[in-house]
């Protein structure tokens, strides 16, 4: 079946890898972006995720050029890191309303056609530090944590309408975002990592295409690690 898929923040790094991964396997894919240019072969949509409007905008667009949206994979995130006694408010706020309410919005946009339908699929891509924390990034790991309550309570409203609406937790993955990581810090992330090693791209989007799948059709609430064992429990 070809769905219609959208993926925020899909024009680099991991949301691109799962915007590649829903298209190789047939679905039609867009993928939304704030700056630059979309990636080569997706519908690309510009879209600000702290802005309502252009949240609303970009749905429609999508609706308009694949269909309402099925599966909604929400990724876009930005980082501002900093220690909490010298970060200012709007560095924590920003982050904030990039990663948790950016989604809300997205979500809320997508909501009624799925309940329409009567299926929907809704991923979240969170952060294993929004479960254990890291200092120098409260903001972030703030609002990664704050997905959690968010999906699982959307999860209780939306289950009777067979849209289920799961987490993805990534550790530590190899991506431009890393890239600056210095070594005593990746070898202390490698250190309470199971496997002891970080996350190679390509590792990721099977999770998440399992739980936009006909076998997830049960799954929902959940929390699923794609970390190789860090802040395994949770």
């Amino acid at each position: 079946m070809t769905r219609s898929v959208l993926v925020t923040g899909g024009n680099r790094g991991i949301g691109l890898a799962i915007a590649k991964a829903f298209a190789d396997a047939g679905d039609k894919v867009a993928v939304t972006y704030r700056t630059g240019e979309p990636p080569a072969g997706f519908f690309g949509v510009r879209c600000d995720v702290t802005d309502t409007a252009s949240v609303e905008r970009a749905v429609a667009e999508v609706a308009a050029q694949q269909g309402p949206v099925q599966v909604l994979v929400n990724n876009a995130g930005i980082t501002k890191d900093g220690l909490f006694l010298g970060m200012d408010e709007e560095e924590f706020v920003s982050v904030v309303d990039t990663n948790f309410l950016g989604a809300m919005r997205v979500t809320k946009a997508v909501v009624p056609d799925m309940v329409k339908a009567r299926w929907g699929r809704i991923i979240f891509i969170g952060s294993a530090v929004g479960m254990w924390g890291s200092p120098g990034i409260t903001n972030y790991a703030s609002s990664k944590s704050a997905l959690v309550g968010l999906a699982r309570s959307l999860a209780w409203e939306l289950g009777k309408r067979n849209i289920t609406v799961n987490i993805v937790t990534p550790g530590v993955i190899e991506t431009e975002l890393i890239a600056h990581v210095g070594d005593q810090a990746r070898a202390h992330a490698m250190g309470n990592t199971a496997m002891r090693r970080p996350g190679r791209l390509e590792e990721l989007p099977p999770a998440v295409q399992f739980l936009a799948s006909e076998g997830a059709s049960y799954v929902t609430g959940a929390m699923l690690p794609v970390s190789g064992g860090a802040a395994m429990g949770h």
